[in-house]
């Protein structure tokens, strides 16, 4: 609107000398006219000026409703775009947590998959060391296996040949008695354990080894009173032995024997077949006198 006014030139005052020089009806009636045109002129431009300025203002409005607009819809987008892109940050923010959490798991994973490594090869070198002490022992004992079927071969031909020297007609000394393939004595006299196994072994034989149920009826039939037997537990106390160096397997003991009742005698430490009462085994100071069976090979 300034431009607009400063376009428009103000009409000139007219000159005082015209109206000094012009006198009369005719010159005031050109004066009138002049006044008019300048006041018709004044108002053309006033209301060009209005007419530029409605549209000016118009334009401007209309501009301006257009640019409050195009700012509206573009504040709309940004507002829009702020809020996807907030939305979009949160969902990176999101997956970044879970990126984390899924390193740290992974991370975790992996110290637990070393330290398994490491315990798998523990284990493993376990494993070798016990299957390496297995295979050993496994041939250890197939060592022992073959060295018993040796012996076990020497022992079939051992029993072959006493019964093969079992059928053949042999006879025990005289006052001797005959058992399945065993000769057997009891003695006339009596006394100490220590002395009756010298006796025995000075005829060739030695005291009594029971072997079987059988053994044990025979003998206790053969003798009848309190006899020496070829067991003691000299060596170690409770650990009872033959004289052929067997430990005893078999057993015929009476009710609470043994008992290691000492007495009068000191520690009971050999027995005997039979007792006061019955057949069975008793033990008894090895001091004490009493008679002994013999038993050797025809």
């Amino acid at each position: 609107m300034e431009e607009i006014y400063a376009n428009m030139k103000p009409p000139k005052a007219a000159d005082p000398k015209l109206f000094r020089n012009q006198t009369g009806p005719r010159s005031s009636q050109r004066s009138f006219h002049s006044v008019i045109l300048c006041l018709g002129l004044l108002s053309v431009f006033l209301l060009l000026g209005l007419i530029v300025l409605g549209v000016h203002y118009r334009d401007s409005a209309a501009d301006l409703s257009s640019i409050k607009e195009n700012l509206t819809e573009r504040l709309q987008a940004s507002n829009d775009q702020l809020s996807s892109m907030t939305e979009e940050k949160d969902q990176l923010n999101a997956s970044l947590t879970e990126m984390t959490k899924e390193r740290d798991r992974l991370q975790t994973l992996s110290k637990q998959n070393r330290e398994s490594a490491a315990d798998l090869s523990s284990i493993k070198q376990n494993l070798t060391e016990r299957l390496q002490a297995s295979n050993d022992q496994l041939s250890s004992m197939t060592e022992e296996r073959d060295r018993l079927n040796a012996s076990l071969t020497e022992m079939t031909k051992e029993r072959d040949r006493l019964q093969t020297l079992s059928k053949q007609k042999k006879t025990c000394p005289a006052g001797w008695k005959m058992f399945s393939c065993s000769c057997y004595l009891l003695s006339q006299e009596s006394g100490s354990w220590n002395k009756s196994r010298e006796e025995c072994r000075s005829k060739g034989a030695d005291l009594v080894v029971i072997n079987s149920a059988e053994e044990q009826t025979f003998l206790s039939t053969f003798a009848n009173k309190p006899t020496w037997i070829g067991l003691n537990d000299i060596q170690t106390e409770g650990t009872w032995m033959w004289v052929d160096g067997t430990p005893l397997t078999l057993s015929y003991w009476n009710t609470n024997e043994p008992n290691n009742d000492g007495g009068i005698h000191g520690e009971e430490d050999c027995a005997t077949i039979r007792n006061s009462y019955n057949t069975l085994w008793n033990d008894l100071s090895c001091t004490s006198s009493l008679q002994w069976i013999c038993e050797k090979l025809p």
